[in-house]
């Protein structure tokens, strides 16, 4: 290869550069410090919660049941599982359409740790120059202690993360008390080190890569804007042409816009991204561009805003829709859809019955009754112990016989149950839909519905 074909050679990947984002304050950053506070409130406090004596929140899946306040979700709840799924999908739908990455930028598991991370790093290592100078500085004492302390707040964070989220599956005070006595299960540990290691590794080192280069929402988010979109957006009418200048010099005195081309923007990005080349994929929304540009704005004696939520529609001078089609249509299913799930979490059944018919005989002769057999699975998905009393309609002169007159099931208790239904030879003819009924103490019912056989009458 020519020396001018070795000059002409374009690397295709360049070396990750680390992100050393410069801390603001402003009013933005306080909305995110206060969700990040929130968020992580919740998840290391909820497992301690207890309510109705358990866990508040636990999904033990070796019982295959799924306790959340009081209420117990079983495998045949699924549906639920799915429904929130929906729900999920379409607020995020509704959210994108009318503000951008809000999800990204306040509520993220990727962004909510690394802003816990970032902070502790801040703490041991100091602020923006700091971090930097002291990457690039030699080992000495002083850097030993720091990447060391660091280091320290990093994986006792990560592991106590990893306890906190097997905590949810595994009843944390159980939990607690195996690792004191040393006694923790295999999987168990593999989780625990695995989710701790997982939130070391994606918001210690990895951080806007997670953003960039795995998360799949930058990729389809463009597909949920449109021009009346609130986003973050630089006002390049009114900043260009850049130029730096003395405090409280009038910018159109020196023929220039109102961005001083501090970077302040780009030192405050935790992707690094220069907000003034436009919308781009790696944007989080986390609007610390904002917060940093309104500070230096303050300083100039300049009017806020020359980087804020903003539309397209409103940049080139038009009048923005915040309530347009897509919106109302996203708010409304939204809307109907929290409505039915919380009428169907309301009134769901907290006893329920699945019923088998005997596979050996369509049906018995017994003397002059015809007698067919039903195997029910008995489901409690109360939290209190419920007797449960079956009963059989839609079927004149039925009579049902079971093995017990009740039946006792504990909170969450699946329960097998073997019973007959007889009915005279001459009453009955052919087949006939029938309701078997299970009925609680406090007179609430849940029926299941099946077919009972006989012999066709000549």
């Amino acid at each position: 290869m020519s020396a001018a074909e070795k000059d002409a050679v374009v690397g295709l990947y360049a070396a990750h550069q680390k992100v050393y984002p410069r801390e603001v304050r402003g009013r933005f950053s306080r909305w995110r410090i206060a969700s990040v506070i929130v968020l992580l409130g919740v998840f290391y406090l909820l497992p301690w919660i207890r309510f109705d004596g358990r866990q508040a929140v636990l999904f033990d899946l070796p019982a295959r049941q799924f306790h959340i306040f009081g209420l117990t979700f079983l495998p045949q709840d699924f549906f639920f599982l799915t429904w929130l799924l929906v729900i999920a999908a379409l607020s995020l739908f509704f959210f994108t359409a009318l503000a951008g990455r809000l999800w990204c930028g306040y509520a993220c598991p990727q962004t909510v740790w690394t802003e816990i991370f970032v902070w502790m790093e801040r703490l041991v290592e100091g602020g923006h120059r700091q971090r930097m100078k002291l990457d690039e500085g030699p080992w000495t004492a002083n850097k030993i202690l720091r990447k060391s302390a660091k280091q320290l707040l990093w994986v006792s964070f990560a592991l106590y993360t990893g306890f906190t989220f097997v905590g949810y599956f595994t009843p944390i005070e159980v939990l607690f008390a195996k690792i004191r006595s040393a006694s923790l299960g295999g999987w168990e540990t593999f989780w625990m080190l695995f989710y701790g290691f997982a939130t070391y590794g994606n918001a210690g080192y990895m951080r806007e890569q997670v953003c960039k280069y795995m998360c799949p929402y930058a990729r389809f988010q463009g597909a949920m804007f449109d021009a009346d979109t609130l986003i973050i957006s630089y006002d390049a009418a009114r900043g260009e042409p850049r130029g730096s200048r003395s405090r409280n010099t009038p910018a159109a005195s020196r023929g220039l816009g109102d961005c001083i081309d501090c970077t302040l923007c780009v030192q405050a990005c935790p992707t690094g991204i220069d907000i003034r080349n436009g919308l781009q994929l790696e944007c989080i929304a986390c609007a610390a561009c904002i917060d940093a540009c309104d500070g230096v704005m303050d300083r100039m004696g300049y009017p806020r805003g020359l980087i804020r939520y903003t539309t397209q529609t409103a940049l080139e001078g038009g009048k923005t829709r915040i309530l347009r089609t897509r919106v109302l249509v996203y708010g409304a299913l939204l809307l109907a859809l929290l409505i039915g799930f919380a009428v169907s979490i309301a009134n769901r059944p907290l006893i329920e019955i699945d019923v088998l018919r005997d596979r050996n005989a369509l049906f018995r002769e017994v003397g002059a009754d015809i007698e067919n057999v039903y195997t029910l699975r008995l489901i409690n998905k109360d939290a209190q112990a419920q007797t449960v009393h079956l009963a059989v309609r839609d079927l004149p002169g039925a009579i049902l016989e079971s093995e017990r007159p009740a039946w006792s099931l504990d909170a969450g208790e699946v329960a097998s149950a073997t019973i007959r239904i007889r009915v005279p030879a001459s009453a009955v003819s052919g087949g006939h839909d029938i309701a078997i009924v299970a009925r609680t103490g406090d007179g609430s019912e849940t029926v299941a519905r099946t077919r009972f056989l006989a012999p066709v009458a000549p």
